[in-house]
């Protein structure tokens, strides 16, 4: 039997929100010989501290500006006390985690963005390591990666956790992503109730923003979700971590969430 892995995504304050039975589905999964690769992100810690070092930062196109000093605070969460709690998490329901940046071993290799001149530090990824985690997950540890990249100089740059995870999974050559949020899905209003739609293309995803079905905070989730499809990567699941046993669900084939195709 080909050895079932898969790549989830999830912002870390959604992550350190997540009730103990998520990590048990994952200890669960792990005991079951699949392969889990968890990226996440931190944005609203990496705010949070920016605020109480009185550090300026604001965003351009959702994306943060990334100047030096934010750049060390962004390591500091994301590397530091974010992925680590994460570890520490996966730790408690008895399952193995190993916690690391993209800077480590040069994982995740990042180049300026297009429009970096306004932007700063915020880096687009141009390769993944991916022995590495190979390497980890050989070992019976899930890799938790901090979306940090680096550049042959030694740059270091913020990548957006979204735009990581679909690279990690193309390099992994892993065909589903699972995007793990405070959400059941993307819900569709039929007859007046709302409904999760089992399944929707990145066309239909773009229709219903502009017909204001999809609206307010669902947006910047949905298109997150979208800049996984990349590479390998065909489709993405989103998922609520409150959902019982959500990931076992996903790869058991049952109905959880929402998957995004590329199209029909």
């Amino acid at each position: 039997m080909k050895e079932q892995r898969f790549v989830m995504k999830c912002g870390g304050s959604t992550l350190a929100a997540l009730p103990a039975s998520f990590f048990d589905d994952l200890r669960h999964l792990q005991e079951q010989g699949v392969r889990p690769v968890i990226v996440h992100g931190g944005g609203p810690a990496i705010s949070e501290t920016l605020g109480k070092l009185g550090i300026e930062s604001e965003f351009v196109n959702g994306l943060r500006k990334t100047s030096d000093a934010v750049l060390d605070v962004v390591e500091m969460v994301l590397a530091g006390r974010i992925n680590k709690e994460i570890v520490r998490k996966i730790g408690q329901s008895g399952a193995k985690a190993l916690g690391i940046s993209g800077v480590d071993g040069g994982l995740i290799q990042a180049q300026p963005v297009a429009n970096h001149a306004e932007i700063g530090f915020v880096g687009d990824v141009t390769d993944v390591n991916a022995a590495i985690i190979e390497g980890i997950m050989t070992m019976e540890y899930i890799p938790v990666i901090a979306p940090i990249g680096i550049d042959p100089a030694g740059q270091r740059y913020n990548i957006n956790a979204d735009t990581a995870a679909g690279a990690v999974a193309s390099h992994l050559g892993v065909e589903r992503m699972i995007v793990v949020t405070d959400v059941p899905g993307i819900l569709k209003e039929v007859d007046g109730v709302k409904k999760v739609l089992p399944t929707v293309t990145i066309d239909e995803i773009e229709a219903m923003i502009a017909s204001g079905e999809i609206y307010g905070g669902m947006i910047p989730k949905v298109r997150a979700a979208i800049q996984c499809i990349q590479g390998c990567v065909s489709e993405v699941v989103i998922v609520s971590g409150e959902e019982e046993a959500v990931l076992s669900k996903v790869l058991q084939g049952s109905e959880a969430g929402t998957r995004i195709i590329k199209s029909e």
